[in-house]
């Protein structure tokens, strides 16, 4: 790629959904030592947390007479506590960043059935094969579309993570993604990788409309952010992960993050059994059977996304029923009028000291156009 392609690429890096999972402020951590983060990563905060939240309440004698479609789980849904109260992103003290998962509020959702793991390589290729669709990857942006960048300079592609050569300032996200002409999630980790021996691995760089056109050939859809919640948190209140209240369990980590100094070249030490991205079904599900709510790729939900939704929905006190999300697509304000869509569940790029968005009641969120290596998605019914 020469440099007007790698310009243009970094034009579009920054409506990608990696720009949604806004990181700042990040030299309260950097000023600690490694005993400190360790302290800090680890409290779970149990003793002041579980007075913020209301038991949950399933739904009783609910459950469908006729077996569950295949690969999917049923979930009994009912009223919870929605949100977290974790005001300091990855609970190292890079303060105010996932605030927008605030307040914790009441929630009550329907029963629906829900893909036990996000959908795979060899589900999508399924669907490409049955149908000829092409990804937004795939297809070379236009003018329209990219009214500040040459025709000439146009390229199909998408983002992939790229490990720096030694220890950066965080702050700047730029210096670890890099968008890559002829990306997609048949080639995702650029134009000469393919999916050979990874049929059951996490089908990534999809857009939103990617994953809502795979939902509409399964007959599913999409989850709601509040369906995805609650599915994850599987009828536990309160609790931080999807499988608790620390981060092992026996000693053992409990989805795939990302182990080790971030974001340097091989520095995951793949404590968890995986550097990069993992096949489905590598850690226990949750209580509803779920695999992988917790780490491995980001998942798109159907809401639009605003920072404010929570506070605006909850306001008058009452339980809210069956949310929906923004009824209008609200722009961010980040000041780059982006629309945004939800994400949920964090990703193997997520560090215990910089974005552990695997806490099951935080967010993420990603422009409606954009995918990357660490973007997937699972489906409702």
């Amino acid at each position: 790629m020469n440099q007007q392609q790698k310009k243009t690429g970094l034009i579009v890096l920054v409506t990608l959904s990696v720009l949604g999972i806004a990181y700042a402020g990040y030299s309260t951590v950097a000023n600690k030592t490694t005993k400190e983060l360790a302290q800090d990563c680890e409290d779970d905060h149990t003793a002041d947390r579980k007075t913020l939240y209301l038991p949950t309440i399933e739904n009783k004698n609910n459950k469908p007479t006729t077996p569950a479609p295949a690969g999917m789980v049923w979930v009994p849904g009912g009223e919870f506590s929605m949100g977290s109260d974790i005001s300091d992103e990855s609970l190292c003290s890079v303060k105010g960043i996932t605030k927008d998962a605030s307040p914790i509020h009441r929630v009550y959702v329907d029963g629906y059935y829900m893909d036990e793991t996000e959908v795979t390589n060899d589900q999508f290729a399924a669907f490409v094969k049955a149908t000829g669709y092409k990804t937004v990857a795939e297809i070379k942006p236009t003018t329209a579309d990219l009214p500040n960048v040459p025709e000439e300079y146009l390229i199909a592609g998408s983002a992939i993570f790229k490990p720096t050569p030694s220890k950066v300032d965080l702050n700047n996200f730029l210096q670890w993604w890099d968008f890559v002409g002829g990306t997609d999630w048949k080639h995702p980790l650029g134009p000469s990788s393919d999916l050979k021996g990874k049929g059951n691995y996490p089908v990534v760089h999809v857009a939103y409309e990617d994953a809502v056109a795979y939902a509409k050939w399964a007959g599913k859809r999409l989850p709601t952010e509040a369906e995805w919640e609650f599915a994850a948190r599987g009828g536990n209140a309160g609790d931080l992960y999807a499988w608790g209240n620390t981060l092992k369990v026996d000693g053992k980590f409990q989805a795939n993050i990302y182990e080790g100094t971030f974001p340097v070249e091989k520095g995951d030490s793949g404590e968890d059994g995986f550097v990069g991205i993992a096949p489905v079904k590598q850690y226990k599900p949750n209580a509803y059977g779920l695999y992988d709510v917790g780490g491995n790729v980001w998942e798109w939900a159907q809401d639009w996304y605003s920072e404010t939704y929570y506070a605006e929905s909850s306001a008058d006190g009452k339980v809210v029923r069956n949310p929906q999300g923004p009824e209008t697509a609200p722009y961010d304000t980040s000041g780059n009028n982006e629309l945004k869509r939800v994400h949920r569940g964090g990703s193997f790029l997520c560090t215990s000291d910089y974005c552990s968005r695997y806490m099951v009641g935080t967010r993420g969120n990603g422009e409606i156009k954009s995918g990357a290596n660490h973007l997937g998605f699972r489906c409702a019914k």
